[in-house]
């Protein structure tokens, strides 16, 4: 394996454990909110919707802290804007991607590992009730349309926030804080948009679960049959295309950086695989 391989490897490996942290963090909150629920696994609840909310946001915050030395990345809708419109190399968006879901499925695992009695209590025959704690499902009353618009509208808005905070000229958060701004956002993406869908807004963190879900027997028609392929089209298309309707927006009405499709001249265009890195592209890279 050649030297750029290795590197690129090396790098894309480190989504692994940040989209692991996210994914312990989400999981593990709603299985302690809703496991101990049952008197026969808690004497006492153990927090509410609000505390799922808070574990959800830790896990982005922490996740993209530990994977920031390499880029951040813990969502394939960031790495897919990011080529898109900020000239992310293409070569890496596969490895990013396929690290991104392993570390999603990891990180499932091991919560399962976790609470694996206390799932055998409340739920023995591994039902939509336990699934629903590592992956997300609709409200029964949502239509399909609604479902995807939900997902579509969060994502739109997380990739429109994060262009901002990496926009230089629109006032950014030192980098040391961004794992902060973070926190708050997807803090309050879950407290206003969480109820319909549970918010996911990221492929690997809906897909990598369904996939642990799977090698510990849960059902195929819990994981992927459920609403005709609900996984595909709220989980992973919903949150692409409202990644990529976000940076649409941000970076064709308000940014003016020179590294933006919408931006460059022709020349620009043509020595952009070539020519070095842009101001925005390195420190998108050292989030």
């Amino acid at each position: 394996m050649g030297a750029i391989s290795q590197t690129l490897c090396a790098r894309g490996g480190l989504r692994i454990p940040g989209t692991m942290i996210l994914a312990i963090f989400a999981c593990a909150s709603a299985c302690q909110v809703v496991l101990s629920s049952s008197p026969g696994v808690a004497s006492s609840p153990k927090g509410e919707y609000l505390s799922i909310a808070f574990g959800g946001a830790v896990g982005i915050a922490l996740g993209v802290w530990v994977s920031g030395p390499s880029g951040g990345h813990v969502n394939p809708v960031v790495t897919l804007s990011l080529a898109v419109f900020r000239d992310f190399p293409w070569k890496k968006v596969p490895v990013y991607v396929l690290s991104q879901i392993g570390g999603g499925c990891l990180g499932a695992l091991l919560v399962y590992s976790n609470y694996f009695h206390a799932i055998s209590i409340v739920d023995p025959d591994k039902t939509r009730l336990s699934a629903s704690l590592f992956t997300t499902y609709a409200l029964d009353y949502v239509p399909a349309a609604a479902c995807f618009f939900s997902e579509f509208l969060g994502t739109a808005v997380l990739i429109m926030v994060l262009f901002a905070v990496w926009d230089k000229d629109n006032g950014p958060p030192p980098t040391g804080l961004v794992p902060l701004v973070l926190f708050i956002l997807l803090l309050g993406e879950g407290v206003a948009l969480g109820m319909e869908t549970g918010a996911s807004l990221n492929p690997a963190r809906n897909l990598g679960p369904r996939i642990a879900l799977a090698m510990v027997g849960y059902n195929r028609h819990i994981l992927w049959n459920y609403r005709s392929q609900y996984w595909l089209w709220t989980g992973i298309l919903a949150p692409l295309t409202g990644g990529l309707a976000g940076a649409f927006v941000y970076d064709g009405l308000l940014y003016v950086g020179a590294d933006s499709i919408f931006n460059r001249s022709s020349e620009q265009k043509n020595s952009a695989s070539d020519g070095p890195a842009s101001k925005t592209r390195i420190a998108t890279e050292a989030v």
